[in-house]
């Protein structure tokens, strides 16, 4: 890399850890590029996708809003969601726009672009694929669920995930971007839906394994009910492990506070609990282990500090 350029740090993931990294790291001095999942099903992406037959605009319309600098009011239409109306109720505006522009590129990643411009995004926006895929997952006792929102709904324990139509073809732009990376983020999210759907993508998993840059694995703070239910920290990496093989992740960054006992109680009647920081295991894994306070004391439920891991993250690129 020459000396002149900005460092390039790539953000994969999806659901709603991802945005949050991306606030934060947007304002730092650095090339900047966001690989997001497009395989949600459920709510006005599911509906968009089975009557368009688009890939899920969802995820990369929170991506956008993130990474956008326009003014609040244009943002705050890209965001709004209809409550009523036969056709409309459910729908975000920028569901909608993301879909429309599909429709008139006839190529979803050009539809992204043409939109990023408008909205004045920071930085390289890619979905992990310019098709419309299908998420599944094999249960533990050998079942297989299809569709992102039906998997954790199942309650069953899940041994791996798998995309359809197979082989999916990852955009060359997304793969090339992994390997020239200087440090590569996987972003919080719910772990077999959102994380995993972009690293199991084969190319991917080879870019990963390839790039030169760090790649660390932003952890979940606490499990998720029909995800990681009892999960480690370290559990969360082996499930990563065990999809894309080994060599494939350096770090992993690790909430090290006590979480308080009324948002345990919160938690728990959603069965969830704190993600255990067994340091031992990871580092027997020979995972560099890195801690921080990284909750957004702000907030009521339990949120990484967009500034916080932001900060983290750029510190580890002048480490390198």
């Amino acid at each position: 890399m020459p000396k002149t350029a900005l460092p390039r740090v790539v953000v994969l993931g999806g659901g709603t850890g991802m945005p949050v990294l991306l606030r934060g790291l947007k304002s730092f001095p650095i090339d900047l590029s966001a690989i997001v999942t497009v395989a949600d099903d459920g709510g006005s992406s599911g509906r968009l996708r089975e009557e368009l037959s688009m890939p899920a605009p969802g995820d990369i319309r929170n991506v956008i809003a993130a990474l956008s600098d326009a003014e609040p009011m244009l943002l705050d239409l890209f965001q709004h969601r209809f409550a009523n109306g036969n056709g409309l109720s459910g729908h975000s505006m920028g569901n909608l726009l993301l879909a429309a522009m599909n429709s008139i590129t006839g190529d979803f990643f050009h539809g992204i672009k043409e939109i990023s411009r408008v909205l004045n995004v920071k930085g390289n926006i890619y979905p992990i694929a310019n098709q419309n895929m299908f998420l599944h997952a094999e249960m533990m006792d050998g079942s297989v669920v299809s569709g992102e929102s039906k998997i954790p709904a199942s309650g069953k324990k899940i041994k791996r995930v798998f995309l359809s139509p197979e082989p999916v073809q990852p955009l060359p732009e997304a793969v090339k971007a992994v390997k020239e990376a200087d440090l590569v983020v996987i972003a919080p999210g719910s772990l077999y839906t959102s994380t995993l759907p972009n690293m199991i993508v084969s190319q991917i998993g080879d870019a990963l394994r390839e790039t030169q840059g760090e790649v660390v694995y932003v952890c979940n703070v606490m499990t998720q009910y029909g995800e990681t239910t009892d999960y480690t920290a370290s559990d969360h990496v082996q499930a990563i492990q065990d999809h894309i093989g080994e060599g494939c992740l350096h770090s992993i960054i690790v909430h090290n506070q006590v979480i308080d006992g009324e948002v345990r109680e919160m938690y728990a009647v959603e069965h969830a609990s704190p993600v255990i920081n067994d340091q031992d295991q990871l580092r027997k894994m020979g995972i560099n282990v890195i801690e921080g306070d990284i909750i957004d004391p702000n907030q009521t439920s339990l949120r990484h500090d967009t500034t916080k891991v932001a900060k983290l993250l750029f510190s580890m690129l002048n480490q390198s």
